[in-house]
């Protein structure tokens, strides 16, 4: 039987040890010291004795044995070192196979982990390199559910070399003359090579930012205006994100203006397991302004001013120092600066001229967004949002938009947050979620009853009663259920526990000072007494640096997709299996993702389909039985 699985879904903590300024090219490589290694076997010389007493003849020398426990050591400890490579670069659903995988090996060889210490040392470390970030996740309602990042535009055009067509030049040159701006403009080669991009491969690029532009146009132009910086600046976020607020480039820079971690913090915009400032529209405009302004102040040019927002000021200060210009042309030509520094200037001013001039390349037919407008309730309690989407009958997926700055399904506890919602909906959330407990609502439900529906099929449906749900919504009888009504349905992990369904694979949670059976019953959402079940315990006390194996309990959708994949429509015989299903292999998927999703294991699939291992692609299909 495994002893633990880790499920990570970790955007920010992945953006937490990416660089620290907006993508600049001073900052140095850090990271973080690596658990000791795994020590190999100390392998003992022989003594003269014993090599006088060998056969004098030749011999081919046998091979050295094979130790077991350093070869799985070896072997998860490959896995783990890719789950970092892969968690440090952001690539998360990646690094949470890796970690798995190194458990499974460890989990799954046929030496007990405690009956060596390389085994137990070599497990040890994967777990406390791996828990605390678990641990962060379950504290409070869905903290798994990430927001998944876009990548950022600016990467592509920066890799991008195109040849500069003169016909392309003139008709600049020409433009430029005839264009109005309060940013200053030049046409040369360089800007003509990416107007040729933008016109061409590019293009799809400059069209999406373009439509998505009229969401924040109107708020932007306010920022700038009260900031006292050019308009035109607007399309250093173009060119950066194309105005998408989820954009997170290689280098870790995140939002609609591409801030790195401190960075944004200089600038106020907090970060966090549930939170990401720089995600938020009018918050990150407001912090790339006054950076902007900053910066304009110390170069004093706005092109320089650029450079400097995008490798670090001290970049720039050295070129200029070292090469006695402060003009960013020169210091192009003498290539005083970073390769993307270089091309990040000219990618702005060809979007600005051709954002400028829409008929001369083609974009005059371009709609942009509407601009959004919300309703904002400030909140200071955790509430999740498929909650506040039953209340105010919005998709999830909208509530997410209106709010990016929102890493996770749930708002976060202890701390105030601006919730943004559709407009004219604030009285309804707010006369609604005032009926639910404030500590209920990363749990419980709205529900809306549906044709013939029963209080007992809407208790089954979400672990809870029929009584508390007549209870809390004040229903005399089951007669009283009426189609089209809205219920609130009292959901607790710690109500109806035997009813709850929990995950087969147990969390391991090392103890910390001050932790009781009660508090840490409370932070994963499990009943106590299924707490002291699991792991024997008595009382309420617990000693810091025990290992406690803890179940989450499974969501409502969880539960049900796991009936479904398990059930055999046929009677079974005594000692039959279910019938096999068959499943077309999706881009992406390996063995293990498979076995965790039909409940089974990587050697049964291996069993089953001679060859899987060596050969898994795209479209094909296997048999699960």
């Amino acid at each position: 039987m495994k002893i633990t699985k880790f499920y990570l879904t970790l955007p920010l903590l992945g953006a937490v040890i990416l660089s620290t300024s907006c993508k600049t090219t001073e900052q140095k490589n850090t990271t973080a010291t690596p658990p000791p290694q795994a020590m190999a076997p100390t392998v003992t010389q022989p003594t003269p004795s014993e090599t006088a007493q060998a056969p004098q003849q030749a011999k081919t020398p046998a091979a050295a044995p094979v130790d077991p426990v350093e070869a799985v050591v070896e072997k998860a400890e490959a896995e783990f070192k890719a789950g970092q490579a892969n968690y440090q670069a952001g690539h998360l659903d990646a690094a949470k196979d890796n970690f798995d995988k190194a458990f499974d090996i460890v989990l799954e060889s046929k030496i007990p982990v405690h009956s060596d210490e390389r085994l137990e040392r070599e497990f040890d470390k994967i777990v406390e390199n791996v828990s605390q970030l678990e641990m962060q996740a379950l504290k409070e309602g869905d903290g798994f559910t990430e927001q998944k990042p876009e990548p950022a535009p600016i990467d592509e055009a920066n890799e991008v070399t195109f040849p500069v067509d003169p016909a392309v030049r003139e008709k600049g040159e020409a433009e430029v003359r005839e264009t109005h701006s309060d940013l200053p403009l030049v046409m040369n080669d360089e800007v003509a090579s990416f107007i040729s991009y933008f016109s061409t491969k590019g293009r799809g690029t400059i069209e999406r930012a373009l439509e998505r532009s009229g969401r924040y146009r109107g708020m932007i132009e306010r920022i700038f205006k009260k900031e006292g910086i050019p308009q035109d600046l607007i399309y250093l976020a173009q060119a950066e994100s194309g105005f998408h607020p989820l954009a997170l480039s290689r280098a870790g820079a995140r939002g609609m203006w591409q801030f790195m971690a401190s960075r944004g913090e200089g600038y106020g915009l907090k970060r966090n397991w549930w939170v990401d400032d720089r995600q938020d529209p009018e918050k990150s405009t407001e912090a790339a302004a006054k950076h902007l302004k900053d910066l304009y102040h110390e170069f004093g040019d706005w092109y320089l001013a650029m450079a400097a927002y995008n490798s670090g000021p001290l970049t720039v200060q050295r070129a200029v120092q070292r090469t006695g210009y402060a003009d960013f042309w020169e210091l192009y030509r003498r290539n005083a600066l970073p390769a993307e520094t270089k091309n990040y200037v000219p990618i702005i001013l060809a979007m600005t001229i051709m954002a400028k001039n829409p008929a001369q390349y083609g974009l005059e037919n371009i709609v942009p967004d509407k601009p959004i407008k919300t309703d904002a309730v400030e909140i200071d309690y955790p509430v999740d949002l498929r909650l506040v989407s039953e209340i105010v009958d919005t998709p999830v997926k909208q509530l997410q938009d209106l709010n990016p700055s929102l890493l996770r399904m749930t708002t976060p506890k202890g701390e105030e947050f601006d919730l943004h919602l559709p407009q004219g909906t604030a009285d309804k959330f707010e006369q609604a979620i005032a009926q639910i407990p404030q500590d209920m609502r990363v749990w419980w439900r709205y529900h809306t009853v549906e044709r013939g529906e029963t209080l007992a099929e809407i208790a089954r449906k979400y672990h809870t009663t029929e009584t508390a749900i007549a209870e809390v919504n004040n229903l005399k009888r089951a007669a009283d259920l009426q189609e089209d009504a809205t219920l609130v349905i009292p959901v607790s992990p710690g109500r109806s526990a035997e009813r709850i369904a929990y995950a087969k694979r147990p969390t391991r949670y090392k103890v910390r000072r001050g932790d009781t059976v009660l508090s840490v019953a409370d932070d994963f959402g499990v009943p106590a007494e299924r707490l002291r079940r699991w792991n024997r315990l008595r009382g309420n006390m617990l000693r810091a640096g025990r290992w406690l194996l803890i179940y989450r309990p499974l969501t409502a959708r969880e539960e049900e997709a796991i009936r479904r994949r398990t059930a055999d429509p046929r009677p079974r015989k005594e000692g039959r299996r279910g019938a096999p299903v068959r499943h077309t292999v999706r881009e992406g998927e390996s063995l293990w993702s498979i076995a965790q999703k039909y409940n089974t294991t990587v050697d049964a699939l291996k069993r089953d389909n001679r060859g899987v291992e060596k050969d898994l692609r795209p479209g094909q299909v296997i048999v699960i039985r």
